[in-house]
């Protein structure tokens, strides 16, 4: 039996490990990289404003491809980076609305705006949409709701914490019982 619990305790305590670095881990890849980190050329963008409702809302996960300007189409949705006015440095997921591929520039709006965004190059694209992971949309609303995050975060956080202890605290009373005998 205390075999078997302490099996059971293990277990809990790699998955949760498990569960709190991969969370970490895709805030500090979005976070500190400023969304700039790809790998093998996808990469994950957060949807922050309601521009594209109803397809993307606020907290969506997107994955979005690097492609050339021939892989992009009207009617694609691609995430770039903003040079102008209000779209200065922010990163913009936006419907393509029109391409001159010569001059290698793109028309792009948010669905549920009213108003085109400024024209882009080319060279601000970072990505086509792909994908909308609805994993890592569940992760991203439950984070960014205060509760969310400290079910999801603190508490699974202080189960590690406590695991940690406990286990200690056992290997003590084991080596205290094996000096005793």
């Amino acid at each position: 039996m205390k075999k078997a619990s302490k099996i059971i305790l293990m277990i809990i305590k790699i998955l949760a490990t498990l569960f709190v670095t991969i969370v970490f881990m895709i805030i500090f890849l979005q976070r500190v990289s400023n969304n700039k980190l790809n790998l093998a050329g996808y990469g994950l963008y957060t949807v922050v404003s309601e521009s594209m409702l109803p397809k993307y809302e606020l907290y969506d996960m997107l994955l979005a491809k690097e492609v050339t300007i021939e892989d992009i189409n009207i009617g694609d949705d691609i995430v770039y980076l903003g040079e102008k006015s209000d779209f200065k440095d922010k990163i913009v997921t936006h419907r393509v609305i029109g391409i001159d591929k010569t001059s290698k520039t793109i028309k792009t709006k948010g669905i549920n705006n009213s108003a085109d965004d400024p024209e882009i190059t080319y060279s601000q694209v970072l990505g086509k949409v792909v994908h909308k992971s609805v994993v890592l949309t569940l992760l991203s609303h439950i984070i960014n709701n205060i509760y969310g995050f400290y079910f999801v975060i603190f508490i699974p956080l202080t189960v590690i914490i406590f695991l940690e202890i406990m286990e200690i605290i056992n290997e003590k009373k084991e080596l205290k019982e094996e000096n005793n005998e």
